[in-house]
């Protein structure tokens, strides 16, 4: 508030200092034109006549003309009321200075009648008011534009990175918890596998809490990410599911969104194993023959009764990604296709390399 108001006490005392040179150039004309040894009472008030014309003229095109007008693309209005605006400022400049100041004066020709060139000066002379006045205002309104678009560009800056961090929060403690579940189910037979799949569930929460802490990363660290995920995971899976997991293309050194691959893994195995009909799968690849560009597809099979549970577990993880690829990603960036249809269950991501 006290901003604001600080604001519009020098905004005014701009325009006073802008009108009290103003009056000065007038006096001096009108003192040079006359070659008056002196000043006196009629050159101050040919000039403040003058300098009142030309502020009428000025503020009604700044405050009437274009805002009603020239904003509103209305360029045939503005035109023909700008020229009888400047008209009538130089008409009434005239008529102040020929009839009653010359009467109540009685300076008589002092003050000249009406003619053609006066009248095209002192229109020339609005006319000129009008046009730096109006690239003035332009100006700060175009820099308080750009004030604006840099606020604006801060805050959803900030709500971007909030957004992040909220999402990366709520992904972090959903890949936890199903991961030691795991683990879990796995010593309770007493496998030993157990000591070698914490160290890496190790690694794998060493790369969720101090790699995904950027916004983009090495696709490599990614990848590495992903293959040690999907060791852990396969330890859900009954020996006879066929997994495969291919990566096809040399590894870009290039930079990616972290974490998105991993709902999409980790919900293959959690629903797309109904362990049924022998016939269950999960087929991963990430393909890199495209120049920079990545190709992710995974599919697995699941049952009609499955699909509910799959909606209801798997939705924050997925729309996490959703998320996250809206917020890092133009929409050429990527696409993201997801496709249940026959008992399968479809991901296909096609994503920009940074």
């Amino acid at each position: 508030m006290a901003y604001l108001k600080r604001y519009n006490h020098l905004k005014v005392l701009a325009h006073l200092c802008f009108w009290m040179v103003s009056l000065g150039v007038m006096l001096f004309l009108f003192y040079y034109n006359e070659k008056r040894v002196h000043f006196d009472l009629v050159i101050l008030i040919k000039a403040l006549v003058t300098n009142l014309s030309f502020a009428l003229a000025v503020y009604i095109n700044l405050w009437v003309l274009i805002p009603r007008f020239l904003k509103q693309k209305n360029y045939v209005f503005y035109i023909f009321w700008l020229v009888a605006l400047l008209s009538f400022s130089s008409l009434f400049i005239q008529f102040l200075l020929i009839f009653p100041l010359r009467n109540v004066l009685n300076v008589g020709d002092r003050f000249r009648s009406f003619d053609t060139n006066l009248h095209a000066a002192y229109f020339s002379a609005t006319l000129l008011y009008v046009v730096i006045t109006s690239f003035l205002k332009f100006i700060k309104d175009w820099l308080a534009l750009q004030d604006l678009n840099l606020k604006l560009a801060r805050i959803e800056r900030q709500k971007l990175e909030a957004e992040l961090k909220t999402l990366k929060g709520q992904l972090n403690p959903h890949f936890l918890f199903n991961s030691l579940n795991n683990i879990y189910s796995l010593s309770l037979m007493q496998s030993e596998k157990v000591p070698d799949l914490i160290l890496k569930l190790s690694d794998l929460m060493r790369h969720i809490i101090y790699d995904s802490r950027e916004n983009f990363i090495p696709i490599e660290k990614e990848i590495e990410f992903v293959t040690n995920f999907i060791a852990l995971q396969r330890i859900r899976a009954a020996e006879n599911v066929r997994i495969s997991y291919e990566i096809s293309g040399d590894i870009p050194p290039s930079k990616i969104a972290p974490l998105l691959f991993e709902p999409f893994i980790d919900n293959a195995f959690k629903h797309g194993l109904p362990g049924t009909n022998g016939k269950d799968y999960i087929l991963i690849s990430f393909n890199f023959d495209s120049p920079g560009w990545l190709h992710f597809h995974i599919e697995n099979n699941y049952e009609w009764l499955e699909e509910p549970i799959q909606k209801k577990e798997s939705g924050i993880g997925i729309a996490n990604v959703k998320q996250r690829l809206k917020h890092l990603y133009s929409a050429s960036d990527y696409r993201l296709k997801i496709i249940h249809e026959n008992h399968i269950h479809t991901v296909t991501l096609q994503l920009k390399l940074k």
